[in-house]
């Protein structure tokens, strides 16, 4: 279920989708994209991301240490919200 970002949030989805669209990228492109300092902001970035369900994530298939990522269209997470304000 997609809800609402916050404004810093959706900035920088809106950075990320700006870059990668509906492209599969991991957590170093993602990092090199948000320009942030310290590395734990980018995965408090991607779990927020997650939990809004704005982020869809799953193993990388040659490493499972590892995750890939996928922006979900903003049409479609729109849609979702306003459906559920129904």
């Amino acid at each position: 279920m997609t809800k609402p970002l916050p404004k810093w949030l959706m900035e920088r989805y809106s950075l990320l989708w700006k870059k990668f669209k509906e492209k599969e990228f991991d957590h170093n492109e993602a990092a090199s994209v948000l320009n942030e300092k310290k590395e734990r902001l980018v995965s408090v970035v991607l779990s927020d991301l997650k939990h809004h369900g704005w982020l869809i994530i799953s193993l990388h298939p040659e490493d499972s240490r590892k995750r890939i990522y996928k922006l979900k269209n903003p049409e479609s997470a729109i849609e979702e919200i306003d459906m559920k304000d129904k």
